[in-house]
């Protein structure tokens, strides 16, 4: 395992480092924040101690670079002039720990290694996480190559992500893959449909209510923000979203304060937000239908999901993966399919893009033979 460890006094570096060598831990030193920051962003530490009386950049501007970042590495804070606040506010800005000068040998080693394991826990959880949700973006084509990208880059952030694109195109799956490869991905995703929801219920669904609040108001209830607190929140079709309650929605940005309906105290929430929609929002704001203040505030980074109909070279992927999970989940054998039913395939339009091809091939495998012919294609699809 490699440790980083940051501290301007040459003393400390130097013992703690000899400690965690004995331990058979790598060990690399930076004699400075700005040095620690970017030994940080190139090489990929399984910790890193971090001094926080420094000159120039001390220990606490380091630790909110690195979570800035999205570098993932628990961070343990270390002080001789500790005291319970400092301590509290390093926790809040992302620390794994905090560890008080003269350095405890028995401490360290425990700290570094519930930092090492929780780490470990957190990947394993992601993967597992991947493995439930089955949800992965499957293509090789320009469009989905670069997406991918820009995925990889926005995930780890924590900047507001609006993703537009048209029905079924898979808008869904590009906010679940910001999250699995986020900071987040412990916390809560919570998922809602702006557009499934009826106006007079917003209130309570995004924000909460009070008992009494209203007659069927029976029990406290949170709402979605809430729920997300620490996590993310998904806001599906926020086009479709009434005026006052893209009012409130962007004072909770804001403010990062929302008050249940019935309610008189605030309460704070940090959520990291992702909307999408299949509407124009720049439309939407010159016909008064979007407020431009909230657009600005959700689109800090904006993915465009392309149609199907712009990626058909994937098409053949997309059927042998839906294919093969779809006889996986009915425990059936996978067919084959024939070159002229993928060519007919490629050859169609897809104005329900991803959505209609898998219920497509859902379709030719309860009707088709095996393999999938073009006749097939001609007789249950086109």
């Amino acid at each position: 395992m490699k440790v980083l460890i940051v501290d301007d006094e040459r003393a400390i570096r130097y013992s703690l480092k000899e400690i965690l060598e004995m331990e058979n831990y790598q060990v690399d030193l930076a004699e400075n924040g700005q040095e620690g920051l970017q030994k940080a962003e190139k090489e990929k530490y399984d910790a890193i101690f971090c001094d926080i009386k420094m000159p120039e950049m001390d220990g606490t501007e380091v630790l909110v670079k690195l979570v800035e970042e999205g570098i993932e590495s628990p961070v343990i804070m270390v002080s001789g002039h500790a005291d319970i606040t400092t301590a509290v506010d390093c926790i809040k800005k992302g620390a794994f720990d905090f560890i008080e000068k003269p350095l405890d040998l028995n401490r360290i080693l425990i700290t570094l290694k519930n930092a090492t394991d929780k780490a470990n826990l957190v990947k394993e959880t992601r993967i597992l996480k991947k493995k439930i949700y089955g949800h992965e973006m499957v293509g090789e084509s320009a469009p989905v190559g670069h997406l991918k990208e820009m995925i990889e880059k926005v995930a780890p952030t924590q900047a507001s992500v609006l993703i537009t694109g048209p029905n079924g195109s898979g808008k869904e799956l590009v906010a679940q893959g910001i999250y699995q490869l986020s900071s987040r991905s412990m916390m809560p995703f919570v998922e809602v449909n702006c557009a499934a929801i009826p106006s007079e219920l917003i209130d309570s669904e995004l924000f909460g209510h009070k008992k009494g609040s209203f007659t069927s108001a029976i029990r406290d209830h949170k709402g979605k923000f809430e729920q997300a607190d620490g996590g993310t929140i998904f806001l599906d079709e926020i086009g479709d979203m009434s005026l006052p309650a893209q009012a409130k929605v962007l004072r909770v940005l804001q403010e990062r304060k929302l008050t249940p309906v019935g309610g008189d105290k605030e309460i704070t929430v940090d959520v990291r937000v992702i909307a999408a929609t299949n509407k124009n929002l720049q439309l939407e704001i010159a016909n008064g239908n979007f407020r431009e203040d909230l657009y600005h505030r959700l689109s800090v980074i904006v993915l465009k999901v392309p149609a199907l109909d712009d990626r058909k070279e994937d098409i053949p992927l997309l059927v042998d993966y839906f294919t093969n999970r779809i006889c996986s989940e009915s425990g059936k054998p996978a067919p084959v399919y024939s070159e002229g039913a993928i060519k007919l395939l490629q050859e169609r339009s897809w104005p329900g893009n991803i959505r209609e091809l898998r219920n497509v091939v859902e379709r030719l495998l309860i009707l088709g033979g095996n393999p999938v012919t073009e006749q097939d294609v001609k007789d249950y699809v086109m």
